[in-house]
């Protein structure tokens, strides 16, 4: 995979870079699993913004993507698919009963490849097991937190967690974030590492292309009044307000802990921030 970069025709070209579509085979998706996506803004079902700087875009329509494939299946990859609402590339998959579905495909997956889900299904790359099958040391994705859920874990373009260890019915896996944490080894994960290795070096390169994105301009609090943001208000100087930086709602942005959440406190073994630590 390349990032391609564009002849300069324009200033915003200059810039500009794009993955290149050599993985995918086929433009057009298959109906019976979209689903119409409708546009929130960032607002929720009382009309709040709750998340910021999103609106606008060009119209999508969103994959039924299956992250619980049932077990004991072999599967054929039919086409590698673009996804707009991803950065992974997706895979149309065909079981041996004919059912078709959408998952995550990974850097291995090309058109006619056969892969295998369940206990019985060899270790090799793009099959789903439980992680008490998988040697350590191997690279996975599509990780589950709770056994039979699905996937949650690692599925964004070119993440990979590495099998750490495996004792007293847990798994220690090393995510993409570096955090150490352990899953039951119960939990099924699929081997290899996800499609789409270069998404996180393209260059957005001008505002236009960000906003058929869906992304709105963001703006600097500093800039803001005094009503709007902790660091808005002032004589109109580009001083800041001399206060540690915090959030629009307040909250201190810099060495401040967020995390609240003592129920997976034991399962994490080395906190992501733990190199940072001084």
């Amino acid at each position: 995979m390349s990032i391609k970069a564009y002849r300069p025709v324009t200033p915003a070209q200059r810039q500009k870079t794009t993955e290149d579509y050599d993985q995918i085979t086929t433009k057009k998706p298959m109906k019976s699993l979209l689903q119409a996506k409708k546009q929130q803004a960032g607002k929720n079902n009382q009309g709040r913004i709750t998340v910021r700087h999103r609106g606008g875009g060009v119209k999508r329509h969103y994959r039924i993507l299956t992250h619980n494939l049932p077990k004991n299946l072999t599967l054929t990859v039919e086409e590698i698919e673009y996804d707009p609402n991803r950065s992974a590339r997706i895979a149309r998959v065909k079981d041996q009963n004919g059912v078709y579905y959408y998952v995550v495909a990974d850097t291995k997956m090309t058109k006619g490849t056969k892969f295998s889900t369940g206990d019985e299904a060899a270790v090799e790359d793009s099959n789903r097991m439980p992680l008490e099958n998988i040697p350590v040391g191997t690279f996975v994705y599509a990780i589950e937190i709770t056994p039979g859920r699905g996937a949650q874990m690692v599925r964004a373009a070119g993440a990979s967690a590495q099998l750490m260890a495996k004792e007293n019915g847990y798994a220690t896996l090393k995510m993409p974030s570096g955090e150490v944490r352990k899953v039951l080894s119960t939990c099924e994960a699929s081997i290899g590492v996800v499609s789409n290795l270069q998404h996180q070096n393209v260059k957005i390169g001008s505002a236009g292309r960000r906003r058929r994105k869906g992304i709105r301009p963001t703006v600097r609090g500093v800039v803001m009044n005094a009503t709007d943001h902790p660091h808005g208000g002032g004589d109109g100087g580009r001083h800041g307000t001399g206060k540690a930086p915090r959030t629009p709602w307040g909250q201190l942005t810099l060495g401040f802990r967020t995390r609240h959440n003592k129920k997976t406190n034991k399962m994490i073994v080395r906190s992501r921030h733990e190199g940072k630590r001084k």
